[in-house]
């Protein structure tokens, strides 16, 4: 005659199954990276990442902050591979925000470089394509106290593009970037300097 297991040794096995340290090794945990914009080999457990923090930036006034979100939509990559871009008041209320997520994961875009101007009136930030497209293009937006909105510095120097992350900003709101020299001449960077102040008032009014 067959033997059977106990029924509290069946019910043991089941547990033991279905068990996440199973399925996720102990030390597979530890070694799991949660930033620097990295893709990944092999997709890193769901439950990974939860204590992520946004990264803050207060206007030199105290009176905003802007908050870079990691958006972590594909668990193939680390979380702050596609940002969401939130601009709140000190005392916590949201003036706008922005989200250059993709549905999966790889076709949206992260900021690699934030700064706010020194007088507190525009908050600047670079960014990169969170699947490799375009590699040598990064979108650099500005969000503006006074119109309460985000724009593309790209429509501020007549739609070239900015092809590095790197920026700086001079005097109250002068921004200073890099475009090219000529249409495709990516090894022939130039600067282009830009009164942020004088360029928004020139810009046609938001349709929102």
């Amino acid at each position: 005659m067959r033997s059977q297991k106990p029924i509290s040794m069946l019910f043991s096995l089941s547990i033991a199954t279905v068990s996440p340290m199973t399925l996720v090794p102990a030390p597979a945990l530890g070694e799991v990276v949660c930033s620097g914009h990295k893709l990944l080999p092999t997709p890193r457990p769901e439950s990974s990442c939860s204590n992520v923090k946004p990264m803050i930036y207060a206007s030199p006034d105290g009176a905003l902050r802007a908050l870079v979100f990691p958006v972590d939509i594909s668990l193939y990559a680390t979380p702050d591979m596609e940002s969401r871009v939130v601009i709140r008041t000190s005392k916590g209320d949201t003036v706008t925000s922005k989200d250059y997520s993709s549905p999966r994961g790889t076709n949206g875009y992260y900021v690699v470089n934030a700064k706010w101007s020194p007088d507190s009136q525009f908050f600047v930030y670079s960014m990169a394509s969170s699947g490799g497209h375009s590699p040598w293009s990064f979108p650099m937006m500005v969000y503006s106290r006074q119109s309460k909105r985000i724009v593309e510095f790209s429509d501020m120097i007549e739609g070239k593009p900015t092809i590095s992350a790197d920026f700086h900003l001079v005097g109250p709101h002068t921004l200073v970037a890099s475009t090219w020299k000529a249409p495709g001449a990516l090894d022939d960077k130039v600067p282009v300097k830009v009164d942020l102040r004088d360029a928004f008032a020139k810009l046609p009014e938001s349709s929102d």
